[in-house]
């Protein structure tokens, strides 16, 4: 009970202005960036995407949040196909964009769901 005191008054999501920071603005300017054009886009997008993933894994080092140990690798790992899309090797309009936005932003809250379901919220 204690370790789990510990642990949340040093994770970044129970401060509003550290989540807004290392996640709710990145996510803003991604579905932001669903308005701009591609090559903006694809910058705004990797550099939400790099800072996203940093914040979460070393929220999950910090306070070892669950959910960070997997959504922080997810994010990073997401820069792949925001490149691909943007090197016009697979030919997509803006809704293969917007169905990309879906599966990173909805992909990490499926990911934050089921671990902390799975494994609680510290670990």
């Amino acid at each position: 009970m204690a370790n789990d005191t510990i642990q949340a008054s040093k994770d970044w999501l129970g401060s509003t202005r550290t989540h807004a920071l290392a996640w709710w603005i990145p996510q803003a300017a991604i579905v932001a960036g669903l308005f701009v054009p591609v090559p903006l886009r694809t910058a705004i997008w990797i550099v939400a995407l790099l800072w996203m993933g940093t914040a979460c894994i070393l929220n999950a080092r910090r306070c070892g949040r669950t959910h960070c140990r997997y959504t922080g690798p997810y994010y990073l790992a997401m820069i792949a196909p925001v490149l691909l899309l943007a090197s016009n090797l697979v030919a997509v309009e803006v809704f293969g964009w917007l169905v990309l936005g879906v599966l990173i932003l909805g992909g990490s809250k499926f990911l934050w769901w089921t671990t902390e379901r799975a494994w609680g919220k510290f670990s």
